[in-house]
């Protein structure tokens, strides 16, 4: 398998994985995209980045339908800051 279908994979694993856990299956609720962050987001980079206001406030970003809920396309929406904050972060660190 490649690493991008490898890297895909782990996102629908990860989105399921937490996803299970409050009464709407297949949506993360802002308790469960805080545990999510809490528990996958451990590099110093990633975790200090965010403090209980700034959860709350990439909630109400992420959450584009207004439902007090991420689906998987918000949650694509997520990876993808992520992923663009942590090249910039590499880019300046090679600086």
């Amino acid at each position: 398998m490649s690493k991008l279908e490898t890297a895909v994979i782990s996102l629908i694993d990860l989105f399921k994985e937490y996803s299970k856990e409050d009464e709407k299956k297949g949506q993360l609720s802002a308790g469960e995209l805080k545990k999510l962050m809490e528990t996958e987001l451990t590099q110093p980079g990633f975790k200090e980045k965010f403090t209980p206001e700034e959860l709350e406030e990439a909630m109400k970003n992420l959450d584009k339908n207004h439902d007090e809920n991420i689906n998987f396309r918000e949650f694509c929406g997520f990876v993808s800051l992520l992923a663009r904050g942590y090249y910039k972060h590499m880019k300046q660190a090679k600086k």
